[in-house]
């Protein structure tokens, strides 16, 4: 099998000849530039300028040599966003720290100093009358503009050359995290109680907003991505961010109206969808709107426990993620206990198909190269 012949298998719920594996093929699957020049010395290569995924989380795109030493199944496609479009150029020095001001009215920090990755510190509707009318006037991006798509399509042909499978990762971050972002979250947690009408107004121009990005991309791009990659983080470590019911009656059919949308226009691809933390309540309506795969398994948060998860929900829906924990054993243990932990997420996750492996999220700056190797190692063996 080759890399896609073996993720699609997975995908299909089946076994492959080995657990596929993904790094870097979304901004949720990555790796920071920290870890990732660590990496390179480590292997014996040159600190390299890196190639952005998304600056503002600062994750890169691995080079197509390590990609290949560590035998990646995936290839990613990052269209031009706030987070990756020229953003060093759009930089404001304010002293010990830099400042950007990105296509949303979003204003952003990344100290000059140990910075790890850019702030959000100043949110364009949080301290306005909840007006419909400031909706209607809002100086809004352009989704449909093509220049964000602009040489992909060779690149996807090239990875589909090379039997890598495809992702395609979106315009923006997902509705509830985008509400966030305009009217801070506080106000995002209580808009739609005082201000109903206000509150839907605004997540429906977010979703219309996604839907314009994906009719326009998809109708250059369908018939050359796998896998299509949507997000909104609802659940926090220990349960959720909005209660159950609240995500169905407010955030729920506007995301079934981009997860449709997306359908229509590419429906031979498969739809991932990122959510971190505790979403187990969310993952029967996440099958219902037609989500395939679920990204990540958080599996040190309460209810992700990986062997109920599959039990539950396996034959239903594709796992992507969930093979290492990256919040404490990545980080912190020795490459030994890297290396049983991916044995025992893979036992729980891979038999019957329908599991890739990734760590839960993006491989921060402070993890040792040892144990990414280690992490590495680990898929191997299994």
């Amino acid at each position: 099998m080759n890399s896609r012949e073996r993720i699609i298998a997975a995908l299909n719920h089946q076994e492959s000849d080995k657990v596929p594996f993904d790094l870097a093929g979304s901004t949720w699957t990555g790796i920071t530039n920290g870890a990732y020049q660590n990496l390179r010395l480590f292997l014996g290569k040159d600190a390299g300028l890196p190639d952005w995924s998304d600056v503002v989380q600062q994750i890169v795109i691995p080079s197509e040599d390590i990609l290949d030493l560590l035998q990646v199944d995936t290839r990613g496609l990052f269209p031009l966003t706030s987070h990756n479009w020229d953003v060093y150029n759009k930089l404001t020095d304010t002293g010990d720290r830099w400042e950007y001001l990105d296509e949303w009215g979003f204003t952003h920090h990344f100290p000059k100093e140990n910075g790890h990755w850019f702030s959000l510190v100043r949110h364009p509707m949080e301290n306005v009358i909840p007006e419909i009318s400031e909706i209607e006037s809002y100086r809004w991006p352009d989704p449909g503009n093509k220049e964000r798509i602009k040489g992909l399509r060779e690149k996807a042909i090239r990875f589909r050359e090379q039997g890598k499978l495809v992702m395609f990762k979106g315009l923006c971050a997902g509705i509830f995290e985008m509400h966030q972002r305009f009217r801070g979250m506080s106000n995002a947690l209580v808009d739609s109680f005082l201000y109903p009408e206000f509150s839907d107004s605004l997540i429906g121009k977010l979703a219309d907003l996604k839907i314009e990005f994906w009719k326009m991309a998809l109708n250059e791009l369908s018939d050359v991505v796998d896998v299509i990659a949507e997000a909104d983080d609802y659940g926090t470590q220990e349960s959720q961010l909005v209660d159950p019911d609240h995500f169905r009656q407010y955030y729920k059919p506007h995301i079934s109206r981009i997860i449709s949308a997306i359908r229509e226009a590419a429906p031979s691809a498969k739809i991932l969808f990122h959510s971190c933390g505790n979403v187990r309540p969310m993952i029967p309506d996440f099958i219902e709107m037609g989500i395939d795969i679920l990204n990540p398994v958080h599996i040190n948060a309460t209810g992700m426990e990986p062997r109920q998860l599959k039990r539950d929900f396996g034959k239903d829906i594709v796992f992507w993620g969930g093979g290492v924990d990256t919040q404490k054993i990545l980080a912190q243990g020795t490459p030994g206990d890297v290396k049983d932990d991916v044995r025992k997420n893979i036992e729980a996750l891979a038999p019957g198909g329908g599991f890739i492996f990734a760590a839960v999220h993006n491989i921060q700056s402070e993890v040792p190269p040892e144990n990414i190797m280690a992490m590495v190692e680990g898929i191997k063996r299994n």
